[in-house]
């Protein structure tokens, strides 16, 4: 049901976080602990990170390959370095292709995102009834045919309809929708969402029928003071904080966590 990890703080190399702690996004690939279902992440891969002073658009490097078999990946994450780190492995759902266009992270312009969790029988039932809420732009914006990027999709769907709102207020409103679109079509969605504009991280916990998927954010590390971890499942031994089920976590630049039931 793939991992996740998001990362705010001091810069930092992407190794810091993908490949050295003892319970790295790469273990997690083949050995995850609190997945809901499956067994290996084995499906690809992803990392998105941020560097504003070059460009205020994020970096994307992903492949369809293992975590574990990508042999340029080890070389990259020790040169990358960043304040604002978004990264994924991947388990596919039966029936969605593996190929590039469903890999994350997906972008939008300034925008990261990924997500873990899955709606079931998503072709069967949301699928249609998400792309008729989509405005004309975001609908022709999504390249893929995951129950992922189609979250993606309405909170962007809101934010474009709403300039005034923030991201934290465009996914709770889609979260709602989310919900009221499960109810009536009789299926369910997990839907932990991390998205990143390089100044900030949104995330949540969400499912529209417990228990929602596994989530957690560890304040200043002892190796890694002024920054927050928001992860899968805890990376390292560290006074690391269950986030509260059907909740949206907001991480600035200061590093403080803002949390809020939905």
């Amino acid at each position: 049901m793939c991992r996740l990890l998001a990362y705010i703080g001091s810069s930092v190399s992407l190794e810091t976080l993908i490949s050295e702690p003892e319970h790295s996004l790469v273990v997690q690939s083949y050995q995850p602990r609190e997945m809901l279902s499956g067994v290996v992440n084995a499906d690809g891969f992803g990392v998105g990170w941020y560097n504003l002073i070059k460009d205020n658009n994020p970096f994307i490097y992903k492949n369809t390959l293992p975590i574990w078999n990508d042999v340029n990946l080890p070389s990259l994450s020790r040169y990358v370095e960043s304040d604002n780190i978004l990264a994924y492995v991947r388990s596919a759902t039966a029936g969605q292709a593996l190929d590039l266009s469903n890999s994350q992270p997906f972008q939008y312009d300034n925008l990261l995102f990924i997500h873990n969790g899955r709606i079931d029988q998503f072709r069967q039932t949301l699928y249609r009834p998400i792309r008729s809420i989509l405005s004309d732009e975001i609908y022709n914006w999504i390249s893929g045919n995951t129950d992922s990027e189609h979250m993606f999709a309405m909170v962007l769907n809101y934010l474009l309809a709403n300039p005034g709102k923030s991201i934290a207020q465009a996914l709770h409103l889609a979260l709602i929708e989310l919900n009221q679109l499960a109810q009536k079509f009789q299926t369910y969605a997990l839907a932990n969402l991390i998205i990143s504009d390089g100044k900030s991280i949104i995330a949540s916990r969400y499912a529209t029928k417990s228990p929602a998927p596994s989530l957690y954010w560890l304040k200043n590390a002892e190796n890694l003071p002024n920054s927050v971890i928001i992860a899968s499942e805890p990376l390292f031994n560290g006074d690391w904080n269950a986030c509260p089920e059907n909740s949206i976590i907001s991480v600035g630049e200061d590093c403080e966590i803002r949390i809020e039931q939905i």
